[in-house]
Formats: C-alpha cells, sequence, structure tokens
C-alpha cells in the first residue's frame, strides 16, 4: 500500500471517529432539544384482525398490547382496529381505510401499519381476516396509492407471503411472516417482533436504538430457534421488502445486518431502509429534523451504492468520495453553533 493511500484512509477513519464524536454531541443535546412537530410524528395502526381460536386470539391480543406498550414508551400515537364491539358504527375494513384517507393528507412522519391475526389465500388473491369482511392485498395497496409518507406494513398473518410483492413500492418497508400463500399454518413471527421492536437486546449495532430491521432479524432468528427446538419442519419463512423491487430477501440470507445473498444478477440490496426506520428514536436520531434525517437517509444509500463499486473504483478515488460522504454526515449530527 503506498504512503498516499495510507494517508487517505488515516483521514477516512479520523472522519468517521469524529462523526462518532459528533454524534455523541448529538446525544446530549437531544435530550433537551425541541420535540418534533406533529407533521413529523409517525403514526401506528395496529389492526387486529379475527382471532379464531381461544389459544390464538389470545396470542394476538398479547401482541397488540406489546405494540401499545412500545408506542407509549416512544411517544408515538397509535390507533387499534378489531377491539370492541363488532356492530357500532364503520366496519373494521371501513376503519382502516378511514386511518390510511386520513393519515394521507400533510406530515413527513412514517405510517406503520402493523397486521395481526390470520390470513388466507385461494391460489389468486391473499387476505388479511377481519372481523366482517377481509382486507385483501390489493385494496390495501389501494388505499396506500396516494400516501407519499414513508410506509411500513408488517402482516404478521399465515399466507401473508402475497401481499409484499402487491404492496412493494418506493419510500416502504414491507415484511410478511411467510413467503408465500401457501403457508397457511399459525405464523409465530408476530409474537417475536413485538418482543423485540423496542428491545435493547436486539440493537445489533449498539446505537442505543433498536431498527426494525434489528428487531425483524431478531425475531426470525427466534422463529428458526423455535422450530429447531421443537424438532419440527418450519412452516412459515418471512421476507423483508424495502427497496421497492418487489422480491424480498429471506432473513437467512443476512450476516450481521447485511445480506450476503441476491436473488438474481443486479437485484437491489433490501435492509437499508429498514435500519432507518425506529419506532423508538436514540436522543442522537430524535435531535435530527425531518430534512436533516431525509438526508441523513440519502447519504446512508450513497454509502451503501459507493460500497457496491469498490472494486471498480480507483482506491484514491474510492477514499475520496467515502470521506466526502462521512464528513457530510458528521456534520449533519453537528450542534447548531450558539448564538
Amino acid at each position: 500500500m503506498s504512503q498516499e493511500n495510507s494517508c487517505w484512509k488515516g483521514r477516512v477513519w479520523g472522519w468517521v471517529l469524529a462523526g462518532l464524536s459528533l454524534v455523541g454531541a448529538g446525544l446530549a443535546q437531544g435530550a433537551s432539544g425541541e420535540a418534533p412537530s406533529s407533521a413529523e410524528t409517525a403514526r401506528v395502526l395496529l389492526v387486529l384482525g379475527a382471532g379464531g381460536e381461544p389459544e390464538f386470539a389470545t396470542n394476538f391480543v398479547e401482541q397488540v398490547t406489546r405494540w401499545e406498550a412500545a408506542c407509549r414508551r416512544a411517544g408515538v400515537p397509535w390507533t387499534l382496529v378489531g377491539s370492541g364491539e363488532t356492530n357500532a358504527g364503520a366496519s373494521d375494513l371501513d376503519r382502516v381505510q378511514g386511518w390510511i384517507t386520513n393519515g394521507v393528507a400533510g406530515g413527513t412522519g412514517e405510517l406503520w401499519l402493523v397486521l395481526i391475526g390470520h390470513g388466507t389465500y385461494d391460489g389468486k388473491e391473499a387476505k388479511f381476516n377481519l372481523r366482517g369482511a377481509d382486507m385483501s392485498a390489493t385494496q390495501l395497496a389501494e388505499w396506500l396509492k396516494p400516501v407519499v409518507r414513508p410506509v411500513v406494513v408488517l402482516n404478521m398473518a399465515s399466507a401473508s407471503g402475497p401481499f409484499l410483492p402487491v404492496l412493494s413500492a418506493t419510500n416502504r418497508v414491507v415484511i410478511t411472516a411467510t413467503r408465500s400463500g401457501n403457508e397457511q399454518n399459525f405464523a409465530r413471527l408476530g409474537q417475536y417482533l413485538a418482543e423485540s421492536i423496542s428491545n435493547p437486546a436486539a440493537d445489533l449495532d449498539q446505537d442505543g436504538q433498536t431498527s426494525l430491521l434489528e428487531a425483524y432479524l431478531s425475531a426470525a432468528a427466534r422463529v428458526a430457534e423455535f422450530y429447531r427446538t421443537e424438532g419440527r419442519l418450519a412452516t412459515e419463512h418471512s421476507l423483508l421488502d424495502d427497496n421497492g423491487d418487489r422480491l424480498g430477501t429471506p432473513s437467512d440470507w443476512f450476516r450481521g445486518l447485511r445480506p450476503v445473498k441476491r436473488a438474481r444478477e443486479g437485484a437491489g440490496v433490501d435492509g437499508l431502509a429498514a435500519h432507518q426506520r425506529h419506532l423508538e428514536r436514540s436522543a442522537a436520531e430524535a435531535s435530527l429534523d425531518a430534512p436533516r434525517r431525509a438526508r441523513r437517509d440519502q447519504l446512508e444509500r450513497d454509502l451503501e451504492v459507493l460500497r457496491g463499486q469498490r472494486e471498480s473504483l480507483p482506491e484514491d478515488e474510492y477514499f475520496q468520495r467515502l470521506e466526502a460522504v462521512l464528513v457530510e454526515i458528521a456534520r449533519l449530527y453537528a450542534p447548531a453553533p450558539a448564538g
């Protein structure tokens, strides 16, 4: 390695360390910073489907309870559909549609839809079972079309796999408990995801917050462990899609927080957007307003692209580009100058 290249690498790592220091400063500042405006606040819809057998109904209610607790800790407003009287006012299907429609107007905060219950698949259309009329993947996709805010859809039901290609889109994260509509047995991913979504033990990169990707990988690992321990053939294989290519990535394709396999040559990499979604944000994350967070997310995507070009770029050019991106990320976290 030339002395010049060694110097570039030293400078880049210097900026990395500087960035970490500035993040630390953001942690201190964020604790006393202004709360995000309501327009930037995430909103969560918890959809409790038809329970069926008491054993499953109890499990679904427990999942809802955990999500409510996580939203409460995060200071994120949530709405629950699927509880209470079934003959009072609008149907559950209408309530879901109404919440999405009302969530479209204004704002930049994320919309999270968490579907907890059973699903069905007739070979043509996948549906999520509600009290009354069920909700199809096509219906949900149609309701979401006007939404420009970031969207997270977590379908934790059996036979949920066909929802993924229908809902996959730019600026959207979709996770399904199964990879196909033919996996129709009770799915356990939802239970473990509800337990992981704000669990510090699932914070794989130790940045003080648990991302959706981290929670998903932790939950999927527990699903695999369940079937392994019980000596059963796994009847659910979850998928994550966050790059809009409608393919999805299985959890076992990840090593750490990065997928090490691709579905085909040139296919996009899933995981980055999911790692940028946090129900409960750290103080440093909360210190970023919406424009700075959006810019940070874009810079992280630029880093991912640059990483993919590592072997094709001259070493000097690679490290120059890397330095430029890291410097800008570090500046985003820098405390505002005292005025």
